[in-house]
């Protein structure tokens, strides 16, 4: 019997000892995003045979994280496999990458089916390209940026805890303007973006803050990934503040350290206007997870 336990946020050390190793590049595996929705997943963690698991319960469904670490992953499926029975659920792997369904079908031949969702793809950049901005490419969000700076008296700060009250306000605001409701999810994205702000040092985020005059118009946060890919996680803005979006993008991404081959910044949840924002970015990659099913759970 695998003995899972709550995910706290005293965990940090334990998990990204593991993820940071990775070379996985999921949004899904930052430490601030598994804890930030625990409440809506009720997150479990367990460390077996050298490999961290995570345990999600989504409408009373069950599902795990693809494990993170390196030796026997064909042992450790089983093992999930067998939790899942006792469950009395078929078993479901989560955030598989495409190279990874090459590893489960070395383990385990033939026995899950694999389905991908484009909207929960993760959009993946060079960190050079979003800070730099060169190019003809990206001549378009040089204007925009350049007309904010000559339109407003603006400047950047990192994000420190004095910067939170104001932070959370300007997401009230932005929550009020796109009106947030259970049924699209900015409910739950509130919460967690909430939640992350509340625990900001203790989730080990970096963030900063455009200000207009005296006031923050725009905030951003995230963390690493791993060691190559730094993850994105929030970037809300004033948008009565025209220019504002994709000027604290450019501020941040030129201030995430340079060992940071890429920024990760996450999904579009196929909503069409971020869709076309995130690919107007240029990205070298758009990172399928697929969902991977038991065929047969009575094998």
């Amino acid at each position: 019997m695998i003995d899972f336990k709550e995910l706290t946020i005293q965990d940090k050390e334990l998990v990204t000892s593991f993820t940071m190793k990775s070379k996985r590049r999921n949004c899904d595996l930052s430490f601030s995003n598994l804890c930030s929705w625990k409440f809506l997943y009720k997150t479990q963690l367990a460390v077996i045979e050298d490999f961290l698991i995570f345990k999600f319960w989504t409408d009373e469904r069950l599902a795990y994280m693809l494990p993170v670490g390196e030796g026997d992953l064909k042992s450790v499926l089983i093992q999930l496999r067998e939790d899942a029975r006792k469950e009395g659920q078929l078993f479901c792997l989560l955030g598989v990458c495409s190279e990874c369904v090459a590893q489960i079908e070395q383990c385990m031949p033939g026995e899950f089916e694999f389905s991908a969702d484009r909207d929960y793809a993760d959009y993946i950049y060079l960190r050079t390209d979003l800070a730099e901005l060169k190019g003809k490419k990206f001549q378009s969000k040089r204007n925009h940026i350049n007309k904010f700076r000559k339109e407003y008296n603006s400047h950047y700060e990192l994000l420190m805890p004095q910067h939170i009250p104001a932070c959370l306000e300007l997401e009230d605001e932005w929550c009020r303007v796109n009106d947030c409701n259970q049924e699209n999810g900015t409910a739950y994205e509130r919460r967690a973006v909430r939640y992350a702000l509340r625990n900001f040092e203790a989730l080990g985020l970096t963030g900063g803050v455009l200000y207009v005059e005296d006031q923050i118009v725009a905030f951003t946060f995230g963390m690493p990934i791993n060691q190559e890919t730094f993850g994105v996680h929030v970037e809300k803005a004033d948008t009565r503040v025209n220019g504002a979006y994709a000027t604290i993008n450019q501020e941040f991404a030129s201030r995430i350290p340079e060992k940071y081959i890429y920024i990760n910044r996450e999904e579009d949840l196929g909503l069409e206007g971020l869709r076309k924002a995130k690919l107007s970015y240029q990205p070298i990659t758009i990172l399928e997870k697929y969902m991977a099913i038991l065929k047969n759970p009575d094998v």
